[in-house]
């Protein structure tokens, strides 16, 4: 089964049988939201709504939701791990609860295929839940579900196999809220035998064992509480449904492959880099060609999103210049001299321009972005390495196998080479880079050039009452008629709302005329007399 009738049976499950509404997903850059540089999650858009706010399309959704998650960038290149990854979920906002998630999950995952399920045997499948704490509850009415569609509670010492019932922890079993606050509750997970050998740990452990045997597709989050800024948790008055379903894992899973990258979603992309890499054996540089293959794929995503933004310095472009340029370094690791992001790029785009139009809409920005990085990073990367090699011999001289954190950030200041490249670089050396040594030096840059310091974005909606909201709508229109004006070109890099004003930060490399800005607020103003629906 391809991503693509993954992603359409799940759709048409919740909306055809159900009376879900399909929701667009929203930006991978949150708009309105300082708190954090990009959507991590399915919930991250829609926590207004399940704090209460009436959504237009009702109180049954789903969507896909794209999603990126920066944590665990020194991970990716295991079988797991990915930076970027789409998430389906279907909501309920204040309608249906635990009952009716936990049995529509376990029905669309075990209909016959021929039903718009998935055809899973129900042997395969075991759950968890939530044990219960001094903030909330033993999560009992999820797991008497389960027990109605046939699971049992695991006994002491009891051999993990499938139709069991586990109780973690809040680590296991227990969605936070977005930020340090908000809405927040118990899950209950279902985990699929992926046909593996069970490992040593595996009984003791049950399906929290990592070892692969036991893999994770489907998580309800019962959104009930609220954790407040004293970290206190109170029940919401509208208890809410909260979903995740990874594309890619699941993918894999039904198409009987032990890793995400061995389905199409990654497949002609790492074909393509080993061509690069002058035909090498795919069984060679597994960890490089596949940090390459998830960087890259990342990168075209956040250049190619709406809200897109640059590599740089700061906030959302520093991952991205991360990503890109980690992505360059393991090519050199492969033997690619030549220029070749764009080349995996185009791969990307055409794999999902139907599914998001806006990556051959902002094709040629993306593939612009990519090809200026890797030439400026190229030269960087060069004298990097070999400010480092003229190093070693002195560190070689130190029992400590320590990189001092004023050469590290040296290296940074004086040739642009990121801390996480020295990092790798002296790991392969058996070194380790004096990270504290390094934020003292970075630290000390920052106050010594704090007049000409670039000022963190900050932004988002100060309420939501009637007219902020009327405010949060015109940002939208103005950026429309900024690009009318102004050319495509324009982006959005932040936006204050407040009740009485709106701000709107944008990307321009002129100052905006008297008449340009006349004709950017005569466009404005006639769209909000026309009184359309939104």
């Amino acid at each position: 089964m391809l991503a693509t009738e993954l992603r359409k049976r799940y759709i048409d499950f919740f909306v055809k049988k159900h009376n879900h509404k399909e929701i667009s997903g929203a930006s991978l850059i949150p708009e309105n939201d300082p708190t954090v540089l990009f959507t991590t999650a399915g919930m991250h858009p829609l926590v207004p709504f399940l704090m209460g706010e009436t959504h237009p399309q009702g109180k049954r959704l789903v969507n896909v939701q794209k999603c990126l998650r920066t944590d665990d960038i020194d991970e990716v290149g295991d079988s797991t791990h990915l930076t970027f990854f789409e998430m389906l979920g279907n909501w309920s906002l204040g309608d249906y609860f635990k009952k009716q998630a936990i049995e529509w999950s376990y029905e669309f995952l075990t209909s016959p295929l021929e039903e718009g399920g998935l055809g899973l045997d129900p042997a395969n499948l075991t759950v968890s839940c939530f044990e219960g704490d001094d903030d909330a509850p033993r999560d009992e009415e999820a797991a008497k579900v389960w027990e109605s569609l046939g699971f049992k509670r695991v006994e002491k010492g009891e051999p993990l196999h499938g139709g069991l019932i586990y109780f973690y922890n809040k680590k296991e079993n227990w969605w936070g809220p977005a930020g340090q606050t908000g809405p927040c509750g118990p899950d209950t997970e279902i985990f699929l035998d992926s046909g593996k050998e069970k490992c040593p740990g595996c009984d003791e452990l049950g399906v929290s064992c990592d070892c692969g045997k036991w893999v994770e597709i489907w998580n309800n989050v019962f959104m009930q509480y609220n954790k407040n800024k004293d970290r206190t948790y109170t029940p919401l008055a509208q208890q809410n449904v909260d979903t995740g379903f990874g594309l890619e894992r699941v993918t894999a899973l039904m198409q009987g492959v032990s890793t995400h990258y061995e389905t199409e979603l990654f497949s002609e992309a790492i074909k393509k880099i080993l061509e690069l890499a002058g035909g090498k054996n795919p069984n060679d540089f597994i960890v490089s060609q596949r940090i390459i293959a998830d960087h890259l794929r990342a990168a075209v995503f956040i250049l190619g999103d709406p809200f897109g933004v640059a590599p740089s310095n700061t906030d959302q472009g520093y991952v991205l210049r991360r990503l890109i340029r980690r992505a360059i370094r393991y090519g050199k690791k492969m033997g690619i001299e030549s220029a070749f992001t764009t080349e995996i790029a185009k791969i990307y785009i055409d794999l999902y321009k139907n599914i998001y139009p806006e990556l051959e809409k902002f094709k040629d920005k993306i593939l612009a972005e990519l090809e200026k990085e890797e030439a400026q990073f190229s030269k960087t990367l060069v004298q990097g390495e070999r400010e480092f090699e003229k190093m070693l011999p002195n560190l070689m001289k130190s029992a400590q196998k320590i990189v001092p954190g004023r050469l590290a950030f040296k290296l940074y200041d004086t040739y642009g080479f990121p801390i996480e490249m020295t990092e790798e670089l002296a790991a392969e050396h058996d070194f380790k880079v004096d990270k504290e040594g390094y934020d003292k030096a970075y630290k000390k840059h920052q106050e010594q050039s704090r007049a000409g310091a670039q000022q963190k974005f900050s932004g988002g909606l100060a309420d939501h009452s009637k007219q902020t909201t009327k405010l949060h709508t015109a940002t939208h229109l103005l950026h429309q008629a900024l690009r009318n004006v102004l050319g495509n070109h324009v982006e959005q890099k932040g936006s204050n709302i407040t009740v009485e004003r709106l701000r709107f930060d944008f990307t321009h490399p002129e100052k905006v005329t008297p008449e340009q800005l006349k004709e950017v607020e005569d466009i404005v103003n006639e769209q909000i007399q026309r009184g359309l629906d939104v």
